[in-house]
């Protein structure tokens, strides 16, 4: 099954996948941190209880990730 990468635009469809719960964890902090976002102590545990204890699925972790980068791209245009 192909991977939907994290969306650029508006999601229309649920993200389809798997993505193994460390590799959602890696992706979510890249996204924040590409958007200039600061985490701090308490952050850092919702990303992994978002994605690692039990997780969420590859659909609703891709779509917030999106809702992070469309807004930071935003801010930068």
């Amino acid at each position: 099954m192909l991977i939907d990468p994290v969306p650029n635009g508006p999601v229309q469809r649920e993200p389809r996948g798997f993505v193994s719960a460390p590799d959602q964890q890696n992706q979510l902090l890249a996204v924040l941190a590409d958007a200039g976002v600061e985490l701090g102590e308490y952050d850092h545990r919702i990303v992994e209880w978002m994605t690692l204890s039990p997780g969420w699925e590859w659909g609703t972790v891709a779509t917030i990730a999106s809702w992070v980068k469309r807004a930071a791209d935003q801010t930068t245009t």
